[in-house]
């Protein structure tokens, strides 16, 4: 049974939920569009979702001032109630009108199992936005040509279905292709999923965010289309990653936290590279007082990416999401072996919390089998 949201008088909240395959650039869109929402003068909130906790993405935002939900150990629609109950939480302790939540990144069919369950029972209580699904635009190019974007078949397999039930397709990260390059890839988009509408955006420059809001925030036709997913295909498309999350205090001599985290996101990156192991997604925080760095690897090794500064310290800690195409096993060994190189004897490390695992088959709380109308 749904746990329904509204209590006596309370106002109708929006929900936009954004989608896309890991890597994509999701959370960094998403809170620019809070933060853009915010300034239009509506309250906002945030909803995080992973398959285990200790979330780089709730970490990072937590610090940006916004009131952050997190849905953990299960993806949003295996675990429906628990993203009923995150919503009822953002709604009361921020007094949103807008909520923003940001499915995982190996998840599909989402207009069946949260989209038209969300329609069908809490009508009058929620207005759910049109789903927007954000591609990086190298993966997107390359899966419209025929390939697989350098992921096991399965995973390209859900990235497509993503695309396939999107009511609008967001080519992400513009500023990675030429203007003329852009221009022909929205088109390809266009021929390939004539049902959805296709919009550039960029966290980095701000390019098309506010047209997209626009959208996203007077529209009311969510899941327009159901699609037919492969459950077998898709379970294997999650289970070829190795899943791992990691919090770690580390503490000792006086430490460079930019050059320490660029030396361990390289090594990572340079051995996931020699054995030829697929990247979803390795993410890095490390925090040291008021200060943090982001680290992020989408791909091979020139996909990695920095930004801010953890500045200098004698301890800091370290968050760390990896999605890789090897053994849970595999990669925890790959981790902790990399870190204890990096860190050397002079640093301490102390696991907060560690797990690695590989997603279960996907089974989802309600499946809709039919488009729910809006009224």
């Amino acid at each position: 049974m749904i746990k329904q949201v509204k209590s006596k008088n309370m106002k109708t909240t929006r929900l936009i939920l954004v989608g896309g395959f890991l890597g994509a650039g999701k959370t960094t869109l998403l809170w620019e569009a809070t933060r853009r929402i915010t300034e239009r003068g509506k309250r906002t909130g945030l909803i995080t979702n992973d398959q285990t906790s200790e979330l780089v993405d709730t970490a990072l935002l937590l610090r940006k001032d916004v009131k952050v939900a997190e849905v953990s150990g299960s993806c949003f629609c295996c675990n429906f109630n628990g993203l009923i109950d995150a919503l009822k939480n953002v709604r009361d302790e921020a007094n949103a009108d807008v909520i923003v939540a940001e499915p995982v990144g190996s998840c599909t069919d989402l207009s069946a199992t949260i989209l038209q369950p969300l329609k069908q029972n809490l009508r009058g209580e929620l207005t759910v936005s049109p789903l927007s699904v954000l591609a990086d635009p190298i993966r997107l190019n390359d899966i419209l040509n025929g390939g697989t974007a350098g992921l096991h078949p399965s995973a390209a397999y859900i990235f497509r279905k993503q695309l396939e039930e999107s009511d609008l397709i967001l080519i992400g990260k513009s500023d990675l292709v030429s203007p003329e390059e852009l221009i022909l890839l929205k088109e390809k988009v266009k021929l390939h999923f004539p049902d959805s509408e296709v919009m550039v955006v960029s966290s980095l420059s701000g390019e098309g965010i506010d047209e997209w809001l626009n959208e996203v925030l007077t529209r009311t036709d969510a899941g327009k289309r159901l699609v037919e997913v492969d459950y077998d295909v898709y379970a294997e498309g999650e289970a070829v990653l190795g899943w791992l999350n990691t919090s770690i205090e580390l503490s000792g001599r006086e430490t460079d936290w930019d050059t320490f985290a660029r030396e361990l996101m390289q090594n990572l990156s340079r051995q996931f590279d020699s054995i030829k192991a697929s990247v979803g997604h390795v993410k890095m925080l490390i925090e040291s007082g008021e200060n943090y760095l982001i680290g992020n690897l989408t791909g091979r090794n020139e996909t990695l990416s920095f930004r801010s500064s953890a500045g200098i310290s004698s301890e800091a800690r370290l968050t760390l999401n990896a999605r890789v195409e090897v053994s849970p096993e595999a990669l925890e060994e790959i981790v902790l072996k990399t870190l204890d190189t990096i860190k050397g004897t002079q640093l301490r490390k102390k696991i907060v919390a560690l797990r690695c695992l590989s997603p279960g088959r996907p089974n989802p709380t309600f499946r809709v089998e039919q488009v729910v109308p809006i009224f």
